[in-house]
């Protein structure tokens, strides 16, 4: 185009610049395209490829004229073969991610600008332009960005103050279990906090929009109850006017962090409880031995204030030989902690101590100890004490086991020697009455004796009430049978009446509960001189398997004076003074039989009257069998005079000649064939050459003891031809029986020994 002369335009040159400059923009456009990183992609509303940009082949391995005419799904993803796709592509705008297909076969990620254009833009028919670039690697960086979030527990959030929405992405709908891609209010996240901790957050967000950042931490709850914590971080952006308008950041889910800190917590203030309220002084020292802390009763065991021990060496207690040796070897010897068994206080006394050191240990390095000293002053006093006291008992207990067995040696003489001239010598009644005499004394000495020793053992609190079936009515009946002759010599009457509801069988020891009728009803006919006694037995109550029995035992006799029932039950109690009194025994009946009947889960008490007349309680509990069978009859092949069917071989271990004689004759009456040894080694001699049915093996004999000899004759002899073993001993003492039983001995029987013991032990086990 040019101006001519005239003035006018000049048509034909303006023709030719335009044609030129057209030329060029079309020179620019293709080489554009042609150099254009991104793919440019026209096709029609059919998604038919009518043009796609040379850049194609570096992209995705085609060369344009491959995919020409081609339908654009046969490369989509399978996944993005949707009709959301072409319904985009031909509303004619927006961005899209897909996948397209390599020519290798592989997939890449590419999105895509999509622009519609049609007749305003000079075309004939519409077309769809698609302009898209790879981004196959920024996809890659943000799913390993998402995974290091999500590592991390980190998700991110934007804020727009001015919309009031809040952008979440990543792991945060995850966190707080949010469906993915939704937009949440100011309103909905105050919601998420804790309704305790809302104050606090309006609070952090009103000074982050003033100072720029966000940091707070707050709770969780989710569906299942569980509680999260978590961190909310945030900068803030402002406008050119100062005024904030975004805010970005990231919310942490640090609820492990928490735990932990919770349990280092715990930890510390266990420690601190333990140490602050502990019981014994507790001094921490560095691997110099010089305290760094102490606890209250180190103040109070020392006399020093804690800020007087901080950074001085605890050699001022110890000494310092023994702190270096600390430093040195209590890791490696425990045991060095022995050492200290004294400190040293303020006011220069000696404190016992028990101590425990213990090595300070932090991430596998040694860096100091726990001095845990145990003030035992007091418990040393005690143990002392409690020394002297045992050896006091010891010593009783010898000494009442050493005069049970000298008094009892001889008098097994006396009365084994009285039985036998009562039974086996014409006497006139002058003799018999002087022998009836002799025989009363040794019964009553023995008595006295037996309950000297039963005081004793009960009262040190070793005697063991023994568990066996038996019959109550048959154990009153046989308690009576030993009362009723000296009754009948004073014209009393002896009754008993147990109620039918008792059951007829209960597992207890016969034996105390007989020990209990004797005292009772003893004293009864002791202090009775008209009228009688008598006993009832009524089941007070059942609980489970045990009964509970309320027994009454009643005479007509002198009665007892009300100021004198308090002191009745106390040992060495009479009624009255010895200087004065009229009747035989210890005191120590009633304090026995008070103190075995507690040992029945009982009590014993005297019914208060006016007048003649004593009336005894007692109840006591007893198991009652799950099956209940008939009490024990008597021994079988017994002869009217006491004799036996059976002749048997004894053999009679004893070392004192008058109690071999007393044996033997008693034996012989029996009518069995009777050999004497004095002591083990003759028994194990014997034994080895003869066999015998029963040995009545005395446990204190020279050269070798019964209890030694018996051990021998179980480790020797065939267990088929073992005899009966009897142990017969002048002791009476808690701990007799059980020893003679655990050496394999077979029953026991304590000296003086009566004709009637010895024919009761041979029907036991010979019948």
């Amino acid at each position: 185009m040019s101006i001519r002369e005239d003035g006018q335009l000049s048509t034909h040159g303006h023709q030719k610049e335009n044609s030129n400059q057209r030329e060029i923009g079309q020179n620019y456009y293709k080489q554009i395209v042609n150099h254009a990183g991104d793919i440019i992609y026209c096709c029609d509303e059919e998604g038919i490829c009518e043009y796609i940009s040379p850049s194609v082949e570096p992209s995705l391995g085609y060369v344009p004229e491959e995919l020409l005419g081609r339908r654009h799904t046969e490369l989509c993803h399978p996944d993005d073969r949707t009709f959301t796709i072409r319904r985009e592509m031909l509303r004619g705008g927006g961005r899209i991610e897909l996948r397209l297909k390599h020519k290798d076969g592989k997939y890449v990620w590419f999105e895509f600008n999509i622009t519609r254009l049609g007749p305003r833009e000079g075309l004939e028919k519409p077309v769809i332009l698609a302009i898209g670039r790879d981004i196959s690697k920024w996809k890659y960086e943000r799913a390993i960005l998402s995974e290091t979030m999500r590592t991390a527990l980190i998700g991110s959030w934007e804020w727009d103050l001015a919309r009031d929405e809040i952008v979440l992405f990543d792991y945060v709908y995850e966190m707080f279990h949010i469906k993915k891609g939704s937009v949440v209010t100011t309103t909905q996240l105050v919601e998420l906090i804790q309704e305790n901790e809302r104050k606090q957050f309006i609070e952090a967000i009103r000074r982050a929009m003033e100072e720029g950042k966000l940091d707070f931490e707050f709770q969780y709850k989710y569906g299942d109850g569980a509680i999260g914590y978590y961190c909310l971080k945030g900068i803030v952006a402002y406008d050119e006017d100062k005024k904030p308008v975004k805010m970005n950041g990231t919310v942490q889910d640090i609820t492990e962090r928490k735990n932990i800190e919770r349990k280092i917590q715990e930890t510390v203030e266990r420690y601190t409880s333990l140490k602050k309220y502990n019981h014994d002084a507790v001094f921490s020292l560095d691997l110099e031995g010089n305290i760094i802390n102490a606890n209250v009763m180190a103040v109070k065991m020392t006399g020093y204030e804690i800020e007087e021990m901080a950074g001085k060496s605890f050699s001022r207690f110890i000494g310092e030989k023994y702190v270096q040796r600390i430093l040195k070897e209590a890791i490696s010897d425990p045991s060095i902690e022995k050492l200290i068994d004294k400190l040293h206080t303020k006011q220069g006394e000696t404190v016992e101590v028990l101590t425990t050191i213990a090595p300070i240990i932090i991430n596998n390095e040694n860096v100091g100890f726990y001095i845990i000293a145990k003030d035992i002053t007091e418990q040393k006093r005690l143990l002392i004490a409690k020394e002297a006291a045992e050896s006091t008992n010891k010593a009783k207990s010898e000494f009442l086991a050493m005069m049970s067995h000298e008094i009892r040696t001889p008098m097994n003489g006396v009365i084994g020697m009285t039985d036998l001239l009562l039974e086996t010598t014409e006497l006139d009644n002058t003799q018999r009455e002087y022998l009836n005499i002799i025989r009363k004394s040794g019964d009553t000495l023995l008595s006295i004796i037996n309950d000297i020793l039963d005081f004793a053992k009960i009262e040190s609190g070793k005697t063991v009430l023994h568990k066996e079936l038996f019959d109550i009515r048959k154990c009153i009946s046989e308690t009576l049978d030993v009362l009723t002759p000296r009754a009948y010599e004073k014209g009393l009457t002896m009754k008993y009446d147990v109620h039918p509801d008792v059951p007829d069988a209960l597992i207890g020891d016969p034996d105390r509960l007989k020990q209990i009728f004797l005292n009772l009803v003893g004293n009864a006919v002791k202090f009775t001189f008209n009228g009688g006694v008598s006993i009832s037995v009524e089941l007070q109550e059942r609980q489970d398997q045990y009964v509970r029995l309320k027994v009454i035992v009643k005479d007509t006799g002198i009665g007892i004076p009300k100021d004198k029932i308090s002191h009745l039950f106390e040992p060495f109690s009479q009624l009255d003074h010895f200087m004065t009194r009229n009747y035989e025994g210890t005191g120590l009946g009633l304090a026995i039989t008070k103190r075995l009947i507690g040992l029945m889960d009982g009590d014993i008490w005297v019914e208060p009257a006016d007048g003649l007349g004593a009336t005894f309680v007692f109840h006591i509990m007893l198991k009652e069998p799950a099956r209940q069978t008939a009490a024990g009859t008597g021994a079988d092949g017994v002869g009217p005079d006491g004799t036996h069917a059976q002749k048997l071989k004894i053999l009679v271990a004893e070392d004192n000649e008058i109690n071999q004689i007393v044996l033997k004759k008693m034996l012989e009456r029996l009518g069995h064939h009777i050999t004497i040894v004095s002591n083990g080694i003759e028994v194990i001699q014997k034994i080895a050459y003869e066999p015998f049915d029963l040995i009545f093996m005395d446990v204190h004999m020279p050269e070798l003891n019964g209890l030694d000899a018996t051990r021998v004759i179980k480790e020797t002899v065939p267990a088929d031809k073992w005899p009966v073993i009897v142990a017969v001993t002048a002791n009476a003492l808690k701990g007799d029986r059980e020893n003679c039983l655990n050496a394999g001995m077979d029953d026991y029987i304590s000296k003086p020994i009566k004709s009637t013991t010895i024919a009761e032990i041979i029907a036991k086990y010979f019948g």
